[in-house]
């Protein structure tokens, strides 16, 4: 039988790898970006939701700007808030099941140990803010949710830290990386093998494991370990022509709008006892994006 998926943010970072994952003759995807329905708009969002009626619906769209979002608060909060709350709803009058991305940044960081989906959130800016509002809309409305909490998310589609550092690196001998933020690099790859996964469980069962999960590739490290095996990595592949140098630094010297969380390492416990497999080292998944950029 073929599962008709609903995917909104179809050309994000994840949703652009979602789409491809999920275009095999078992899957009816329908995807859906800013051209079709505008999801800063709630009631555009429960339109889509109501006239596609999918029998699952994957959620990629936010609004991830996390600097600007601290001007821009009321976007931010319309499409990490009010247009998920509306989109739960319809899902809820409708039953479907949801399956939504959040972030470690409904965290404030100020532990020193991985964090649970249990542990207290205190969300430091107004990304975070928004996306935890957000995740307590869904689990207000929908009992029937998966939500995916991730971290430091690169892949071969969108912005991301990878593509700043090699762009950077492409011109600069030198670079200085803060080296007191400590989190999990997440491969989209790992992501989308998540969600494919409760889609195939769900698929079978018709029922999940509903709840919130931590969802990010395996091993914590700081901005400045990350950035300093990229560009070996970048370096050994032939990606970038030349070694680049760089300098740890504390956050005091790179100041920006938004407060970082300084420890925001997710524990994937939880996630890896229904998966029955560990998630793969973020290691594996830069290889995999340096080797694919390489193609190109």
């Amino acid at each position: 039988m073929s599962i008709k998926i609903l995917l909104f943010g179809a050309n994000g970072q994840v949703g652009a790898d979602c789409a491809l994952a999920f275009s095999g003759a078992n899957y009816n995807l329908i995807c859906s970006s800013r051209s079709d329905t505008d999801f800063s708009n709630a009631e555009a969002v429960t339109k889509k939701v109501s006239s596609e009626s999918p029998d699952i619906v994957i959620n990629a769209c936010a609004y991830t700007a996390v600097d600007k979002a601290e001007q821009e608060r009321e976007l931010a909060d319309a499409i990490n808030h009010k247009s998920v709350e509306a989109l739960a709803k319809s899902c809820a009058q409708l039953s479907i099941p949801l399956i939504h991305l959040s972030t470690d940044y409904v965290f404030d960081g100020s532990g020193s140990t991985p964090y649970k989906e249990t542990d207290a959130v205190n969300p430091l800016g107004v990304y975070g803010a928004s996306k935890l509002a957000g995740e307590e809309a869904i689990s207000a409305n929908l009992p029937e949710h998966i939500i995916l909490r991730t971290s430091w998310v690169f892949g071969e589609q969108g912005n991301n830290f990878v593509k700043t550092m090699l762009r950077l690196g492409a011109d600069r001998d030198s670079l200085n990386v803060v080296n007191d933020q400590f989190g999990r690099p997440s491969y989209v790859g790992d992501i989308v093998s998540t969600i494919r996964f409760f889609v195939d469980q769900f698929a079978e069962n018709n029922t999940l494991s509903w709840g919130i999960y931590h969802c990010s590739s395996e091993g914590a490290v700081s901005w400045f370990e990350f950035a300093q095996a990229i560009f070996e990595q970048a370096y050994q592949l032939g990606v970038l022509a030349k070694p680049v140098k760089v300098n740890p630094i504390p956050s005091s010297e790179f100041p920006t709008p938004a407060p970082r969380p300084a420890y925001s390492v997710l524990d994937t416990a939880k996630l890896e006892q229904i998966i029955n497999t560990p998630l793969p080292h973020w290691k594996q998944g830069l290889l995999q994006f340096l080797n694919a950029i390489k193609q190109h």
